[in-house]
């Protein structure tokens, strides 16, 4: 990322932690949706919320193909195993 001289050398640290830590904060966002999407009470929110996982799967560098199985089957219990393996700080394993 590029020096922004507006920034404060505190500023500078904030902004460097957050994307040294950016897979925690996906992981933990991937693992929030997975109870969202269990309590979600129309299909509307569960379309939405089954979006934002896909993005958060892409975002935490699952391949494309296990992306779709996981989100186009919205198979919950994929999607937690994924949380879990992205918060084990492993690679997410590619549907069989």
């Amino acid at each position: 990322m590029a020096k922004q001289p507006n920034l404060s050398p505190y500023q500078r640290k904030i902004v460097d932690r957050y994307y040294e830590h950016q897979d925690t904060i996906y992981a933990t966002k991937l693992s929030e949706l997975v109870g969202s999407i269990a309590l979600a009470e129309s299909d509307k929110q569960r379309d939405t919320l089954w979006k934002r996982a896909r993005e958060y799967l892409a975002k935490c560098k699952a391949d494309e193909a296990t992306i779709a199985a996981i989100c186009d089957a919205r198979n919950t219990q994929r999607l937690a195993q994924a949380a879990a393996a992205v918060m084990a700080g492993k690679r997410i394993p590619p549907m069989a």
